[in-house]
């Protein structure tokens, strides 16, 4: 992995877009290189990685080739969830933004130092998801 932080950030995002780096080695180059959280945000196609110290590094992402659900279905971004957590075959990063944004969810937001994601839906709904042990 880049010693730059920005190179760390920019690696990570591509190695999620190209399902060669999980979730788990995500957060781990990511801690490593001094961010302690990062926020996707879908009706952008924006990642921004933030710093303890304020700085932040904001990012292009794919775009969706969908448009949000206006209505926030945490029952099917829970499925979604599961489904990147246990790799199931088939599984892709953009298939699970594609999942997430039929789910309503236009993005979320991973804290390091809480060990949880947040997705948050078009009109403020919300889903807590902590990290697996």
């Amino acid at each position: 992995m880049p010693n730059h932080p920005e190179a760390t950030a920019r690696a990570c995002l591509e190695g999620a877009e190209s399902d060669t780096m999980n979730f788990p080695q995500i957060v781990h180059a990511l801690s490593e290189a001094g961010f302690e959280s990062y926020a996707i945000d879908f009706r952008r196609a924006v990642a921004i990685y933030y710093r303890p110290d304020g700085d932040s590094i904001e990012l292009p992402t794919h775009r969706l080739d969908r448009t949000i659900a206006a209505a926030f279905d945490a029952v099917a971004l829970r499925a979604a969830i599961r489904e990147a957590q246990m790799q199931v075959p088939g599984y892709t990063y953009k298939g699970f933004c594609r999942k997430a944004a039929a789910a309503g969810c236009a993005g979320y937001l991973v804290s390091f130092l809480g060990r949880r994601a947040l997705y948050v839906g078009r009109t403020g709904e919300t889903h807590v998801e902590q990290f697996p042990d």
